[in-house]
Formats: structure tokens, sequence, C-alpha cells
């Protein structure tokens, strides 16, 4: 299993997986399967290790028994695999992250597709948020693991969208990794302190983690929720209506 970011063994398997996949489906047909088969490929390049039997359901990667699965969104469709596979494995969930992302536009109209341009937003691991909620019944088992896997990617995006510009509500075409800028590995649970900054104050609110991630207050309040679990910070009383937190000092 890969364990530190190549961007050589990352751009062989993108080399390998565009070119298969579009061969087989066309160009415009790749979309989420492009990123799993590609990050298949970067963290167990020997296919002898991928698509394995287990029970009723196929673990994306099985190597050394333990079981890696890609998953780029729709967490809670995992639940029964998780619950099934934990019981006996050590199961990761690697979740891609666009960190950079260049955009292109394809007139559906006209066929005329723009260059492709930096998009101004960059990709973070507490983009997992929402996903970890959905399987936040599950983050308190120490079999559990998460490799964040900040990934560059070109995608093109159809012009119709419900905006003046079409770009608003536009569905995507493809979206190809080019490249690899870093992983966050979540293996214990004192791991998942990385989602707390250094900066928040020693008792805090779901107001005070928003400002100091830079991410919504109810994406904030999303992630304490789940991080509970974890026993790496517990609630300690309010603050007027929020609740206050504070870290726990002594994990077991």
């Amino acid at each position: 299993m890969q364990s530190t970011v190549d961007q050589k063994l990352f751009s062989e398997a993108c080399y390998k997986m565009i070119g298969a996949l579009q061969g087989q489906n066309g160009i415009g047909t790749l979309k989420e399967k492009t990123i799993h088969s590609v990050l298949k490929y970067y963290y167990a390049p020997d296919s002898i290790y991928h698509e394995i039997k287990i029970g009723s359901y196929v673990a994306d990667i099985c190597l050394d028994r333990k079981i890696y699965e890609i998953q780029t969104r729709n967490f809670n469709t995992m639940r029964n695999k998780l619950n099934y596979f934990l019981k006996n494995y050590d199961v990761t969930i690697i979740y891609p992250v666009a960190h950079t992302k260049w955009l292109s536009w394809l007139d559906t109209d006209t066929g005329e597709l723009t260059p492709k341009r930096k998009s101004p937003k960059t990709g973070t691991l507490y983009q997992i948020i929402p996903e970890l909620y959905k399987i936040k019944m599950f983050v308190n088992n120490p079999r559990l693991h998460f490799i964040i896997s900040l990934i560059d990617v070109e995608e093109t995006r159809y012009l119709n969208g419900w905006s003046h510009d079409k770009k608003r509500g536009s569905s995507r075409m493809d979206g190809i990794p080019v490249g690899i800028y870093d992983e966050i590995r979540i293996n214990t649970f004192s791991d998942y302190m990385i989602f707390l900054p250094d900066t928040l104050p020693e008792q805090f609110t779901s107001k005070d983690l928003g400002q100091a991630a830079k991410i919504p207050q109810n994406r904030a309040s999303t992630l304490l929720n789940t991080l509970l679990e974890t026993k790496i910070i517990h609630r300690i009383g309010k603050s007027g209506q929020s609740y206050l937190y504070q870290k726990t000092t002594a994990l077991s």
C-alpha cells in the first residue's frame, strides 16, 4: 500500500487508467469512474489486490488483510458493507478532494470548449465533513481509518445551468485527475485532532470552530457532532444557546 505522496506513481496511474477508460467509453463518459480507478491503481498498483470478494461484498482493495474503499460521495451507502467488514478487517476509506481545479466549459449549442482556467477555490480536508456525519456511528471503531487524498483535477462542465451565464447549477462532463498534492491520514482517534485548528480557545463553540477553520457554522456544528463519537472532544456546558466544547486531554 502506497504510504507517501508519489507524483511519478500517480502520473503513471493517471496515464494508464484514463487512456483505458477513454478507450472503452469515449471522451465525456469518465466522470467518477476515472478518479476511482486512478486512486485504486495509485494506492495498490498490482491489480491482483483489486475487487476482492469478501462475504457477499466486494472490496475495492484488499491487501495484507486490510481493506481499502475509495468513495467519492454518499458514505451512507457504505453502512452495510462497513458493518460487515469492520468485524474482521481494518478498513480505510480513501476520499478524494479536488485541491486545485482547472475548469473548462462546453457550450452544448455550439460545441465550443473554452480554454481551461484555474478555479479560485481550493479544496480542503473539511469537505469530508458531511460524509463523515453519514457514518458517524462507525467513527468510534478503532478499525476504521481514512485517507483524504488532495488531488489536482481538470474538470469540464456543460454550460447548462440555471443562472444567466449558465454556470450555476451546471452538470459535470468529466473530472480528470492530473496530480496529487497531499494526503491526510487518520489512523487513530488522536489523528482527528487535525480538524481542530490550534487557534481555537480552550473552550469553544461551533461558531469559534467555524471562524478558526474558515468553514460555515452549520458545517462546524456537524463536525463537532461527529467528533463527539471519537471522544477527542466533550461538551462541558453552554454559552448562551450554544454548546461549549473542550478537547479531551487523555485519549484511551
